[in-house]
């Protein structure tokens, strides 16, 4: 008997996570400095995403709360790896951006995993990894998408 799609997709999911926690361990030990795997993350998000925005959009994309991010950018501001200024449109606002010394930053931590990532891509059928590759970004845009919709 064929197992239900659902315990497929828990089990999928569930390999995910642990990849995710596994990986994202040996990547923060890593990190450049006294750079945290959550401060990488939002300098990581300025380059993919956007280059500018503000704290509640980035507490929303991280799934945080607002005191989490707030408190994440201003040890970010205090290492001069962004930019926290009031936003001309709006007296309440913040618009922060990623500067100059956050971008070589991220880049140096990036490079620095290159030789935990060469072993990886030694030990692993990168072919099969590009052609998964696909596939883990629909179910990331999926559930990126779905998170704004009601149950």
């Amino acid at each position: 008997m064929a197992e239900p799609d659902e315990a497929v997709l828990f089990r999928y999911l569930n390999e995910i996570g642990i990849i995710s926690a596994l990986a994202s361990n040996r990547f923060e030990r890593l990190l450049p400095g006294d750079l945290t795997l959550s401060q990488f993350t939002v300098l990581n998000w300025f380059i993919r995403v956007d280059t500018e925005a503000t704290p509640g959009r980035l507490a929303r994309a991280f799934e945080v709360t607002g005191g989490a991010m707030t408190n994440t950018l201003k040890k970010l501001e205090g290492k001069g790896l962004v930019l926290i200024e009031p936003d001309p449109h709006s007296g309440r606002q913040k618009r922060v951006t990623l500067t100059d010394a956050g971008k070589v930053l991220r880049e140096q931590a990036i490079s620095d995993a290159f030789p935990l990532l060469r072993e990886l891509a030694e030990a692993l059928d990168i072919k099969a990894i590009r052609q998964q590759l696909t596939h883990l970004q629909e179910v990331r845009q999926y559930l990126d998408e779905s998170r704004y919709r009601t149950p």
